[in-house]
């Protein structure tokens, strides 16, 4: 019997529409925005300045803090501001922008197509190296790589968990890349494991994908014997973290626990690839691959695209905004963002660009909320939303905080699953922003 987590889970309709479209790189954009803050924790610093010319690969901003990471230039150019821009969801963001030469890449970063198996780095050099990179979840959460690499004192890695699962309906990017690039991937994922010193390595992958399945358990023997390649049932949303660790493990992350708390470190299956190319390359973490899709689009693709390249550039380039766009929403459709603007840099966390028709796009009109249950059935963490987003209309903070509203991981499985078409995650976004809120300044923080 495949593998899944206990509780909840949806199936919506998976829409792999770009599935087939092999990574293709996008030609360089005549300017790129880079974001000093692509991650979780404290923005970097810059450390160029206005008329600097960079090059490709170059660092140009500096880790400000443990949690933070490096940014380097993606381009060889002229740096034409360090400024601010107006990202997606229209907040105003430090950035450095840079007019684009032909590449120019730093010395000491290895561009060769050969696939380099061998490393004999201790744990404290990979994670600096990881960290030199820049290198970030590239599954969405952009949690800085070297943090969750050093595994805090009293905890102790058990599991190396890699999540090749992708079951938001839409992306391919980790797909393509699993089936075109697994051997680097598989390299990263063995360096990883050495990172942290685990012997218990699992690539879990949805059974939808058999042939990234089949490519990737022939492909582990030779790299490393300790990789298992895990077939899962399909079942949205298991490529959440913690679902992810109960699927193959067993074992629950406590409400409020973090992966470690039960032994495990999860890492997607690109963030493997930027590490591989971080420690074996010496390459920074200054491109990844990005579906560009939906129902309307000329074209479907998944683009190698240098950070900082616009999301105008992306859509152009696959045939431009189809007359009946709705919205267009960085990620999936489940858990990714509407942007209220498409002149915003790709980021590292940006796996997808969605066109979404019009008629698709319209949400429906409320009704009153019928009881039947569904939206409880389907909450992967046990939440009951209904009564959290009743919670949150009438501003009942402490009831919504008694009864776990920091657990929802924002999946959007009740919502989808709504008779009523009641905005439920919406509801629950906002009061488990003000609870979050409330708890950090009883902390005094």
């Amino acid at each position: 019997m495949l593998k899944t987590f206990p509780i909840g889970g949806i199936h919506p309709s998976e829409s792999k529409i770009s599935k087939d479209c092999r990574i293709e790189p996008m030609p360089l954009p005549a300017m790129v925005t880079i974001p000093l803050s692509q991650h979780i924790g404290t923005p970097s610093e810059a450390i160029v300045v206005k008329g600097d010319r960079v090059l490709t690969g170059q660092l140009i901003g500096r880790s400000s803090g443990f949690v933070s990471s490096n940014v380097h230039s993606s381009v060889t150019g002229t740096v034409m501001a360090v400024d601010t821009f107006v990202d997606q969801g229209g907040m105003r963001r430090p950035c450095i922008t840079i007019q684009t030469e032909p590449d120019e890449w730093v010395p000491g970063i290895d561009l060769s197509g050969n696939v380099v198996r061998e490393c004999n780095l201790s744990p404290a050099e990979i994670i600096a190296k990881v960290a030199a990179a820049g290198v970030v979840g590239m599954g969405g959460a952009t949690f800085p790589t070297h943090v969750k690499l050093t595994v805090p004192t009293g905890k102790k890695a058990e599991y190396l968990i890699i999540n090749g699962v992708e079951c938001e309906p839409y992306l391919t990017d980790d797909y393509r890349v699993m089936m075109e690039r697994g051997e680097e991937v598989l390299v990263g994922v063995s360096i990883l494991a050495r990172a942290i010193g685990v012997d218990r390595i699992m690539v879990g992958i949805e059974n939808n994908k058999p042939d990234a399945i089949k490519h990737l358990a022939q492909l582990a023997p030779e790299i490393d014997s300790r990789i298992e390649v895990v077939p899962l049932k399909v079942c949205y949303p298991q490529g959440s973290e913690k679902h992810l660790i109960a699927a193959l493990t067993g074992r629950q992350v406590p409400s409020g626990g973090l992966p470690i708390d039960v032994g495990a470190i999860v890492q997607n299956v690109g963030t493997a690839l930027a590490v591989y190319e971080a420690v074996q390359k010496n390459k920074p973490l200054i491109e990844r691959v990005v579906t560009v899709t939906g129902q309307s689009l000329v074209r479907q693709a998944n683009l190698k695209v240098r950070i900082g390249t616009s999301v105008t550039d992306l859509i152009e380039y696959c045939g431009g905004l189809p007359a009946d766009t709705g919205k267009v929403v960085a990620g999936g459709p489940m858990m990714g963002r509407a942007m209220a603007r498409l002149d915003v840099p790709v980021v590292k966390g940006m796996s997808a660009v969605l066109v979404i028709p019009d008629e698709s796009a319209r949400r429906q009109s409320e009704q009153l909320c019928v009881r039947c249950g569904k939206c409880v059935s389907a909450c992967p963490m046990g939440l009951e939303p209904y009564l959290l987003s009743k919670m949150v209309r009438k501003a009942m903070w402490n009831g919504a905080e008694a009864h776990n509203i920091t657990d929802c991981i924002e999946c959007g499985s009740c919502s989808w699953t709504c008779l009523s078409a009641l905005p439920l995650l919406d509801y629950i976004r906002v009061g488990k922003a003000e609870v979050m809120r409330r708890i950090r300044a009883r902390k005094g923080r």
